[in-house]
């Protein structure tokens, strides 16, 4: 491979990777809808037990489609967080829906921290605007991650150590 072409080499550590996961609130929610087009939505998510917790109404199109085929996929963004542009995250996997109580004892504050002050002005405000008779709290459960740190790739471009780069 060529300088900047192999980019398996510039690989989130996994301590960036919780970094991030801790920092950001929102990623891009990707399912497949039923013609096989890629759909995708920003999304607030929860990061917890190493699945990604999102949440949307039960008459959401995402939903319906997940029912027919739960494969989906989430990209996970440094922009906007302290880390800087460059990093990011992307997990495909498949999902599980719950609308047990147990979930969303502790989703709902849980999200609530995430989006308060908006839509909602405090926690409380937003737990109340989450729990509706609709709500499906969507678990994906990663089964294979790609993870990429422009850090890295920036440093050894500095370095002049980019692998079968051009001096």
């Amino acid at each position: 491979m060529q300088g900047y072409e192999d980019v398996t080499l510039y690989v989130l550590t996994e301590e960036r990777e919780r970094e991030l996961l801790e920092k950001q609130i929102e990623c891009n929610f990707i399912w497949t809808n039923k013609e096989g087009h890629g759909l995708g939505v920003i999304m607030n998510y929860v990061a917890k037990d190493g699945s990604i917790w999102l949440t949307a109404t039960r008459q959401r199109a995402r939903i319906k489609a997940l029912q027919r085929d739960p494969r989906a996929s989430v990209v996970i963004s440094s922009m906007g967080t302290d880390m800087g542009p460059g990093k990011q995250i992307t997990y495909k996997g498949r999902v599980k829906l719950h609308e047990d109580q147990a979930t969303k004892d502790w989703f709902y504050p849980a999200m609530g921290a995430i989006i308060s002050p908006y839509p909602a002005p405090t926690v409380e405000a937003a737990i109340e605007h989450l729990d509706t008779p609709l709500r499906v709290i969507i678990e994906l459960i990663p089964e294979k991650a790609s993870k990429f740190d422009g850090d890295k790739i920036a440093k050894a471009s500095h370095e002049g150590t980019v692998p079968g780069a051009k001096s």
